[in-house]
């Protein structure tokens, strides 16, 4: 089983992640798609010897300087993922995990691009895809908890007019077919959020939850899912609901992922649901400043991402 890693943008930690994984019992599995030189070149700051890891060479269009953004090497960035898709297509990779990209150059390159989450579904010709963070000891095997989210890379004044009917049923379909087709969880239990402060409290402070999510869940109830809401964010994340559920859904990014990224940054992984290849990602950024400084990278989040991809592959 061969697990390809996607080095992401080159000024940024990718390249470091990329290399720390050396030292790793799985590094054998690994296929490293990125810049051979500059990854030698991270390695050489953290003292790491690379020779265990298998990197095919895709080098970036102009010399990267570790923390200094270069619009002429965001399309090298899309490469590094088109050839990991294309891989995984194939049957050459088992899955495929990320090391982090910087939209911003990407956007100023002159290319749209949301994130790597709506790039993989175009790419695979996913119909519909979710985001879904995971936390939890033992570099994620043994999750305390799943988050995922109705929207996701959006202003949040856009937000409420995005929570549809249908984007929920969409939504919900996905998680709960993943959750038990990659997952293997027989049942799962979906908790769900409400939008507004205290789930709308009746209808006083938003009628979103009475109108559009709570018929929602409703309906998938009577299809025999096990789904529950909308529940008070502000008390949905207490053992008191989570010893319940396999799965929380947030209605919009900062909803959710503050807390789970509060109770497990560092060993997080992100999960795209929908798609017809298993894909993850470190939970956290690109970390300009602290590319190429030795000592600096938190590798945990991207062992976490790399071991769940196996977990799922074999599965």
């Amino acid at each position: 089983m061969k697990i390809a890693i996607t080095a992401g943008e080159p000024a940024g930690i990718g390249p470091d992640l990329c290399a720390l994984l050396s030292g790793e019992p799985f590094a054998n599995q690994l296929v490293i798609l990125g810049d051979k030189d500059v990854i030698a070149a991270r390695a050489h700051a953290h003292n790491m010897d690379i020779s265990r890891l298998a990197i095919e060479h895709m080098p970036a269009a102009l010399p990267v300087m570790a923390g200094s953004l270069n619009t002429a090497n965001a399309r090298h960035v899309l490469k590094l993922l088109d050839r990991a898709v294309a891989g995984c297509q194939s049957g050459e990779f088992a899955a495929m995990v990320t090391a982090p990209v910087q939209k911003s150059v990407i956007n100023d390159a002159g290319i749209a691009f949301t994130g790597h989450t709506e790039y993989l579904a175009a790419k695979t010709g996913a119909a519909f895809v979710v985001m879904m963070l995971v936390g939890g000891n033992n570099g994620g095997n043994t999750p305390v908890l799943r988050v995922a989210l109705v929207t996701i890379h959006m202003p949040l004044k856009d937000v409420p007019a995005s929570i549809t009917r249908h984007r929920l049923i969409d939504t919900l379909h996905v998680l709960n077919n993943d959750l038990r087709d990659k997952f293997k969880i027989a049942h799962p239990r979906i908790l769900v959020a409400g939008l507004n402060p205290h789930a709308g409290e009746s209808g006083h402070l938003g009628r979103e939850e009475i109108d559009i999510i709570a018929p929602a869940i409703q309906a998938l109830q009577h299809e025999g899912m096990l789904v529950e809401g909308p529940l008070p964010a502000d008390t949905l994340f207490t053992p008191k609901y989570l010893n319940r559920a396999d799965a929380v859904l947030a209605m919009y990014h900062d909803q959710g992922l503050p807390v789970l990224k509060h109770a497990s940054f560092g060993e997080g992984v992100n999960v795209t649901l929908g798609l017809p290849i298993i894909r993850t990602s470190v939970d956290h950024g690109t970390a300009l400043d602290l590319a190429g400084v030795a000592g600096a990278t938190d590798v945990g989040s991207m062992k976490a991402a790399v071991r769940l991809a196996m977990s799922l592959a074999t599965k």
